[in-house]
């Protein structure tokens, strides 16, 4: 235990060795919960998501330094990465619970004319729009936009006129 002990430190007093001997076994947890978790936390980007990849590094982050004990900074960072998976599963089954925790897509602009209602409630304004067109279309107007969707991600999907899903 003394072997352990000397080369994993205790407490917050740690050398450079044993504070790279935790971050070591601590990305090792994190890949595994990063696996457990699923490919949505770090893949579809919604608050949501980023909500427990914020929390899953601040909490990792306390084991690497000896800010908190070792063992229960990891249970807690496992219960976060399982309370994530439990509801992303319990949203596959419940609009309404994925719309509260994951939001709700909104279309802000259709047939030439920017919808100011569902841009207000996203504080979304016409040039964070038109921005989207640019950079998707490469285009300087509206003109050749027929939809434009402010997604739960917060990017915006811009479908062109041309598009034989429009």
């Amino acid at each position: 235990m003394d072997a352990i002990a000397t080369l994993f430190g205790e407490g917050k007093d740690l050398n450079a060795l044993q504070m790279g001997m935790r971050a070591l076994v601590v990305f090792a947890i994190a890949l595994v919960f990063v696996r457990i978790s699923g490919r949505r936390s770090f893949g579809q980007r919604s608050a949501f998501d980023y909500v427990v990849a914020i929390l899953l590094g601040a909490t990792l982050s306390r084991a690497v330094v000896g800010a908190s004990p070792f063992i229960s900074t990891v249970v807690a960072s496992g219960v976060i990465v399982l309370l994530h998976r439990l509801l992303a599963w319990a949203c596959m089954y419940s609009r309404a619970l994925e719309r509260l925790v994951v939001g709700i897509e909104r279309e802000v602009f259709r047939d030439g004319q920017f919808n100011q209602r569902e841009m207000a409630k996203a504080l979304l304004t016409a040039t964070d729009i038109e921005e989207s067109v640019r950079q998707t279309l490469g285009a300087r107007t509206m003109s050749d936009v027929a939809a434009a969707i402010l997604e739960r991600s917060g990017e915006v999907s811009i479908i062109s006129k041309e598009s034989p899903h429009s």
